[in-house]
């Protein structure tokens, strides 16, 4: 059983079981017990299986501080998939499907999870985050196992814009040494996917110790990182990945680093011409002229 430390929406349910009904307190009391059938459960579903009423669910969801029943869901949500093992995954990813259905699943499913990223990220957020990597300080971006090939997409990414950017390896124990010796002034991000390895966790708590800003970028409102977060940026998945759900956090990060080089002005063109120079007299990428006989 997940303990009520790491996940918000057990805390609430406890918190609030003197305030319940005694029905209401029958729901929290499965809730607890079966998160994993309660999250894919509608009001009328989860109603029946508690023999309650929809209005008695609607009340109960309402009095631990959810607005909606899709905002419990999600945290519902949350909590299932930080506990699911990778069995676990694989008895509800439906390998059995036909391939053609499971596409369309994936792709549907895809379109959810943007939809819910463009629903409940603020803009007003996400514009403090590039002002905070607009900082003329240095910037180290971090990730583990799965978020690693987030971290460095959206570090690569951004040496594109800006200089002074170190893409770090949570995994890699000289990151620890970097971070020691970086300047007080500077950034830090760290990309957090579900399952969250506890090494991105040290990270953050030593990140927060030494007092750089720190900015976590993650899936879920119950990332044990955020606890030592500056400023955070939730890209929330509708749904369980079997392995991951890439698609909503890329699309913020394109968002950052787009509206992070609308900042910059000339010095864009400064930045991007100095390195397509190395590019073309390193010969780093392939260039169309040189299929005209040349050596």
């Amino acid at each position: 059983m997940v303990t009520s430390q790491l996940h918000p929406l057990i805390d609430k349910i406890t918190a609030n079981t003197a305030n319940l009904t005694p029905k209401g307190r029958i729901l929290g009391e499965y809730i607890i017990a079966h998160p994993r059938k309660a999250v894919f459960m509608t009001t009328k579903e989860l109603a029946e299986a508690c023999g309650v009423s929809e209005a008695t669910v609607v009340r109960f969801v309402s009095g631990i501080g959810y607005e909606r029943y899709s905002d419990f869901q999600q945290a519902l949500r949350d909590l299932v998939d930080t506990e699911l093992t990778l069995l676990d995954r694989l008895d509800i990813a439906d390998m059995q499907a036909p391939g053609a259905a499971r596409f369309r699943r994936t792709v549907a499913e895809e379109i959810d999870n943007l939809q819910q990223l463009y629903k409940t990220l603020d803009v007003e957020t996400m514009q403090t985050v590039v002002d905070v990597l607009n900082r003329r300080a240095s910037v180290h971006i971090i990730g583990s196992r799965l978020s690693y090939s987030m971290a460095y997409y959206m570090g690569w990414s951004i040496t594109k814009v800006r200089g002074n950017i170190r893409i770090l390896k949570g995994s890699d124990r000289t990151t620890i040494d970097w971070l020691t010796i970086a300047p007080a002034d500077s950034v830090t991000v760290i990309v957090a996917t579900s399952r969250y390895p506890n090494e991105l966790i040290r990270l953050g708590k030593l990140v927060n110790r030494l007092g750089h800003t720190l900015v976590v970028i993650t899936d879920s409102a119950a990332c044990p990182v955020l606890q030592f977060a500056d400023h955070q940026l939730i890209a929330a998945s509708k749904h369980i990945p079997y392995l991951g759900s890439p698609t909503p956090m890329s699309c913020l990060i394109n968002f950052l680093v787009h509206e992070l080089a609308s900042r910059q002005g000339e010095a864009l063109k400064e930045h991007q011409a100095k390195l397509e120079q190395s590019y073309w007299e390193n010969d780093v990428l392939f260039n169309m002229k040189g299929l005209d006989g040349g050596s």
